[in-house]
């Protein structure tokens, strides 16, 4: 564990002294330091489109996560019927399965109806894993929700709409804050289905490095050392909030309250 630790230290800050160096060749650490290459990536890169993407993909793949999930959660969780326990398997596949083996199909499916290649077809295959995992997410604290609440709204004359705007919803923000900045950090994070899907313009902040990283060319190590640093620091800020936020153990056990 601990050589885990030195060595990922190492490699991180091997990149981020880089970032600021000058120039570095056989010594231990480079000749001068700089703040420039920085700029240059932002520039070079075009920085700022490519965040600007990335986070206009995140929120709209949170938002309808959440919108599908969410309702999809509350279903199983309540309601029991035959092959149920296959839906949760189905549920669980993209999350289990490596993206690539069900990306390079799904990308030739958006391709075919022209989805692939735009900001859409970024979002509509990062849904993919992302519902399923709203849905997994959801489903302990829909769970913990006395029925007996609901049952005792409808006895006094509150709709179906009603029931879920005025007393689930209030109870379930923390589920829904749990699972939003969870599948914000993964979409921001997912690699293999936003670069089978995206286009040059639609490119996120992960994509955008690989490509400053094998495209044809010459240009400076610091300058890409300089992005992937953004990009960690982005991922980290994202890490921070969602473990401010969740609890990891609500995501790998059920709770349930038995009724007295």
């Amino acid at each position: 564990m601990i050589f885990f630790f030195v060595n990922l230290a190492g490699v991180v800050g091997s990149v981020l002294v880089s970032s600021f160096g000058r120039r570095w060749f056989d010594t231990w650490l480079p000749s001068g330091f700089t703040t420039d290459w920085y700029g240059d990536a932002w520039r070079e890169f075009g920085l700022l489109h490519v965040i600007t993407v990335t986070l206009i993909a995140s929120a709209l793949v949170v938002v309808l996560s959440v919108l599908i999930g969410a309702p999809a959660a509350y279903v199983l969780a309540r309601q029991n019927f035959p092959g149920k326990r296959l839906v949760y398997l189905t549920f669980l596949l993209p999350i289990l399965m490596p993206p690539i083996t069900y990306g390079i199909p799904l990308a030739t499916v958006l391709y075919k109806f022209g989805f692939a290649g735009h900001l859409s077809g970024v979002v509509l295959a990062n849904l993919v894993p992302s519902v399923p995992f709203v849905i997994l997410t959801m489903t302990p604290f829909i769970e913990q929700v006395d029925p007996r609440i609901e049952s005792a709204a409808r006895m006094l004359g509150a709709g179906t709409r009603a029931i879920f705007l005025k007393i689930l919803t209030p109870l379930l923000v923390p589920g829904l804050l749990a699972s939003a900045i969870l599948v914000l950090v993964r979409t921001v994070g997912m690699f293999e289905l936003t670069f089978l899907t995206a286009g040059p313009d639609s490119q996120t902040l992960v994509v955008a490095l690989y490509y400053s990283m094998s495209a044809a060319g010459i240009r400076a190590q610091q300058s890409v050392d300089a992005m992937a640093i953004i990009y960690t620091s982005m991922m980290l800020v994202l890490l921070v909030v969602a473990l401010r936020f969740v609890n990891p153990t609500q995501l790998v056990a059920r709770v349930k309250e038995e009724p007295e």
